[in-house]
């Protein structure tokens, strides 16, 4: 019996449907086959920011230790409790009498220690430049938390923009599969054809179910971060796009050395340690003890009054084991001012040399979002048509148009990830430079 190659006219108008189906699909830009996917409902990221700076348990935890160094200021500087002394002056044991000898009195005495001059002042400017440096490490803390909320919120986009793009192109290769196994069922493809579909749509499922299972991953983190608890209610994203700035590598390098709160914060640690090395040096002054007291006395045993008395003593201490106690602190004091200036001018070099990295990070994903934009997507799609158009008489197998396809759905989603890590470098930049910059 002969096998005939000629399909019925029926199932000819069916393939001829499937096919201008497919071609409407295919020839619509993925982008703009989901933009309202994209965009429906997604939460601005503005919104998520605030939220995190309003919620987040560690921001607020900063901000606390903040404000407890603050309230150390003052005490620091002030003097300590005077001391109130109430007792007997000289009394006799026998007879126990209070009026029998002149120097029995009953005492009352107020003493308060004076650090020397100038101690006071230093200790106070060392806890000021310790508040100080927290209020920096609080909004370090805070542009961190920023930072953190936007990296989350871009990856959870790009998997969302993945697996939309991963839909899509499934639903393509299952319209593909249908008309190859349709030709195959008459003789016009060949069994690879069929077969070469079906694995590709088992690696476009394999695909998406990995992506899914990693968008609750993402998911979680972000909500960690805007500091929600419980059940998380899904937070919808949209793909970030491409920001008509300039990234002017020498400027935004002055603006981190004069605003980034973690440098700032090193240049108080610094200023903490100076102020340390002048308070040690002090030590080596003595400190006071005023002391006055008051003494009351009865009448003697003629019942003749005796006059009260009265006592002023000024005691001081005398540094003399400075070999053993005083020289030691100086030696530390000066070792930890050292030690924060190789920090400050480690942590700057590590600032400028990131900076560096993201702007050409930045500029470089830019480019190649451009370059999908302009050249490489239009000839993708362009490719995708002239191959089914060429699929359609026979011209080309569903290989070569799977192939098409395939690499048109790698080129949408390398346009996703470039623009990712576009925006990804600005919220890094931001961090170095510790300002609002986009």
């Amino acid at each position: 019996m002969a096998f005939s190659l000629i399909s019925s006219p029926g199932r000819t108008a069916r393939l001829g449907a499937a096919a201008m189906a497919l071609a409407a699909v295919v020839a619509m830009p993925v982008a703009a086959q989901d933009r309202s996917a994209d965009t429906a409902g997604a939460q601005p990221l503005s919104v998520l920011v605030a939220e995190a700076l309003r919620n987040n348990p560690e921001l607020r935890a900063a901000a606390k230790e903040a404000e407890a160094a603050e309230q150390r200021v003052r005490p620091a500087g002030a003097l300590e409790d005077p001391m109130l002394e109430a007792g007997f002056l000289n009394l006799p044991t026998q007879p126990l009498r209070f009026n029998r000898e002149d120097m029995t009195m009953k005492m009352l005495g107020l003493s308060q220690k004076l650090p020397y001059p100038g101690k006071r002042a230093l200790r106070e400017q060392v806890a000021a430049k310790d508040a100080e440096t927290l209020k920096y490490g609080l909004r370090e803390t805070g542009n961190r938390v920023v930072r953190e909320v936007k990296i989350a919120y871009y990856d959870l986009a790009l998997t969302d923009a993945t697996v939309r793009l991963l839909k899509s192109n499934r639903q393509i290769l299952e319209q593909f599969l249908r008309i190859a196994e349709s030709r195959y069922a008459v003789g016009q493809a060949a069994q690879a054809e069929v077969l070469r579909a079906q694995s590709q749509i088992g690696r476009m499922n394999e695909e998406l179910l990995r992506m899914e299972r990693e968008r609750p991953v993402t998911e979680a983190e972000l909500a960690r971060l805007l500091g929600r608890r419980g059940d998380v209610v899904p937070i919808a994203v949209e793909l970030p796009g491409l920001r008509e700035t300039t990234l002017n590598l020498e400027a935004l390098q002055q603006t981190a050395l004069h605003e980034r709160p973690q440098l700032l914060g090193l240049q108080s640690a610094v200023e903490r340690s100076t102020r340390a090395v002048d308070l040690a040096r002090t030590e080596k002054n003595p400190d006071f003890d005023v002391r006055f007291s008051y003494g009351q006395r009865e009448k003697n045993l003629l019942g003749e009054p005796r006059q009260d008395v009265f006592s002023l003593t000024v005691a001081m201490n005398l540094p003399v084991w400075r070999a053993d106690k005083i020289e030691p602190r100086i030696a530390e004091a000066q070792a930890m001012r050292d030690q924060a200036l190789d920090m400050q001018q480690a942590q700057e070099n590590d600032v400028l040399a990131r900076l560096r990295q993201q702007v050409a990070t930045a500029e470089q994903s830019r480019k190649s979002v451009l370059q999908y934009e302009t050249a490489i997507l239009p000839q993708a799609r362009l490719a995708v048509e002239a191959a089914l158009a060429a699929y359609k008489v026979s011209r080309v197998d569903v290989l070569m148009l799977l192939d098409s396809q395939m690499t048109l759905y790698g080129y949408e989603i390398g346009r996703a990830r470039e623009l990712v890590n576009y925006n990804k470098a600005l919220a890094e930049i931001e961090l170095l430079t510790g300002k609002r910059l986009f």
